[in-house]
């Protein structure tokens, strides 16, 4: 996929930077270096999808790295919401490669008003920690809600047992989020969740965001993903939701986060983090045509 990527100011259907945010991890590490990392293994994977006989021929906007690893959740706010909108003018999708889970509560601000932005999650986690702190990868969706955005545009799937706190589940119901455990996911299947959320979303939002945190992932595909627990998705389960989520028409940018190379063992979770992307673009590709 390296032949796809267009560096400079040229117009793409779909951008892609990097927002190496890293500072305000519940567990410290080093996602910082993984958008650089994700890079390199895109270079791994080829054009061609042999199981639909379809060409990926979608140009992707490289805008490099945002200069955020040295900044806190708050200070990374501006920059990274100002990459997405000025993305989501020129382009139908913007990529965003984490960094930390910080960048979703930005990257999610850059598409507009929020009353008219749904947010989608795939994570093992409610990632509503309390923000009276301060920000950090724990709580975006928490500081969304507390932003004004309704708890009706935002949806969680993936949600794991023994990684979350009953608050959290509690101050979810009340805000009204559609909350789907792993459980749920392996009773119904990603695509019939992920579809129905989707098209309840399209039904009262302008746009669409999708947060792909890695963790959400079964924790022995995913090793470099520190926060993953045992039972996750499976990597398929993942591209899947990725392919559909780059065909549907309301969706305007997505983000991967919680990557962290520094844990990771043969390349398995950056080959992971590279298929996400030809996914997607596979799903881009059938949306245009």
């Amino acid at each position: 996929m390296a032949g796809l990527l267009r560096r400079g100011a040229v117009a793409c259907p779909v951008s892609l930077v990097g927002a190496p945010v890293k500072l305000g991890s519940v567990t410290p590490g080093a996602c910082d270096r993984a958008p650089n990392v994700v890079r390199a293994a895109m270079k791994r994977m080829g054009t061609y999808d042999v199981e639909t006989g379809q060409e990926i021929d979608v140009p992707i906007r490289d805008a490099s790295d945002l200069d955020v690893a040295a900044l806190s959740p708050a200070a990374a706010f501006e920059p990274v919401r100002e990459a997405v909108r000025a993305m989501a003018e020129t382009s139908d999708l913007a990529i965003v490669l984490g960094g930390n889970n910080a960048i979703t509560r930005p990257g999610v601000h850059g598409l507009g008003d929020l009353s008219a932005v749904g947010l989608i999650t795939l994570d093992a986690h409610f990632d509503m920690r309390d923000t009276s702190e301060g920000l950090t990868n724990g709580n975006p969706v928490q500081a969304l809600l507390d932003d004004g955005m309704p708890g009706a545009n935002i949806a969680q799937i993936g949600l794991a047992p023994f990684a979350n706190a009953q608050y959290m589940h509690d101050a979810a119901r009340a805000a009204g989020n559609a909350i789907y455990t792993m459980a749920d996911v392996r009773r119904r299947g990603i695509a019939d969740i992920l579809n129905k959320e989707l098209d309840a979303l399209t039904a009262r939002c302008d746009r669409i965001y999708v947060d792909f945190d890695i963790d959400v992932i079964e924790r022995g595909l995913a090793p470099g993903a520190p926060g993953a627990r045992p039972g996750g998705l499976t990597t398929l389960e993942f591209f899947t939701a990725a392919r559909i989520a780059g065909a549907h028409p309301k969706v305007a940018a997505v983000d991967l986060a919680e990557f962290d190379p520094s844990l990771d063992v043969s390349d398995v979770t950056a080959l992971v983090a590279a298929r996400w992307v030809a996914d997607l673009l596979a799903g881009f590709t059938a949306r245009k045509r």
